[in-house]
């Protein structure tokens, strides 16, 4: 019963990406209410339909987490419409995947990097996270109660292997993992710690999650040399990201805050 979520709303950023669904499916079978929030709401919208196909509930909410007034209108949505809000999970993020649904990233290596796209990744890795738990976080500190988690990566605990993102001796400066995508997922760690510091003596709770790479139709060529990286062998399943989730959120975890919870098939042991 420890797990159990039932009754429970559960806001979660980046609601339109792969991620964000397999989350919210966990989430949601463990009787939590998902909140789906994303700029692009056609997307969320989406996902909250698949959801419904499984016989979840789920409510999808367009919101630029990167304003101020649309944080905090967000929050106050959620409150109206459901009565409640318990928890949060800081999944939006601006991440140049390598896989069939993403365009590649035309940019030049890190001497040359454009400055527009750093500040747009800190813009929304980092101050949009900042905003939306600010907004969050005036609710449960009224409440006494409430359960924030960021989404980190391997590249916020380690380099980017640059070697996975080219076939051969070449790498291709379009398929690298940048910079800023390294730095905002780091600072995710300084933010949890923090969140867990300054919410002491009250009931809420804040944790980060490290995800290794998650299978979502990458080609044969990358998952094989994404094996030969970790202990497991292989790449995560989408299926395999949401256990955490509702371990988190649930009182099973109630003594857990300002940690780590590291799910990557052992690719920060090597």
């Amino acid at each position: 019963m420890s797990f159990d979520l039932d009754g429970r709303v559960i806001l979660i950023t980046g609601g339109g990406g792969f991620l964000a669904l397999e989350f919210a499916r966990a989430l949601g079978r463990a009787g939590a209410r998902p909140v789906l929030a994303d700029i692009d709401v056609v997307r969320a919208d989406a996902n909250a339909a698949r959801l419904g196909t499984d016989g979840l509930d789920a409510l999808s909410l367009a919101a630029d987490i990167t304003k101020p007034d649309q944080t905090a209108r967000l929050v106050d949505t959620v409150v109206e419409q459901l009565g409640r809000l318990d928890g949060l999970l800081n999944s939006a993020a601006i991440d140049p995947k390598f896989d069939p649904e993403s365009a590649e990233v035309e940019t030049p290596g890190f001497e040359h990097y454009p400055l527009e796209q750093w500040n747009q990744s800190l813009e929304v890795n980092l101050t949009g996270t900042f905003l939306v738990t600010q907004a969050a976080a005036r609710h449960f500190l009224a409440e006494d109660r409430g359960v924030i988690v960021n989404v980190a990566s391997i590249y916020g605990m380690t380099g980017p292997d640059q070697r996975l993102y080219a076939d051969g001796e070449d790498l291709p400066p379009a398929r690298f993992k940048p910079v800023d995508y390294s730095v905002t997922k780091s600072a995710l760690y300084g933010f949890t710690r923090y969140l867990a510091a300054y919410f002491a003596g009250t009931g809420v709770r804040a944790n980060a999650v490290t995800f290794g790479g998650i299978d979502h139709g990458h080609d044969d060529g990358f998952r094989e040399r994404y094996a030969r990286r970790v202990p497991m062998g292989r790449m995560g399943e989408p299926t395999e990201v949401g256990g955490v989730m509702v371990f988190l959120f649930s009182e099973a975890a109630s003594y857990m805050t300002g940690s780590n919870v590291v799910v990557d098939g052992g690719w920060t042991a090597w």
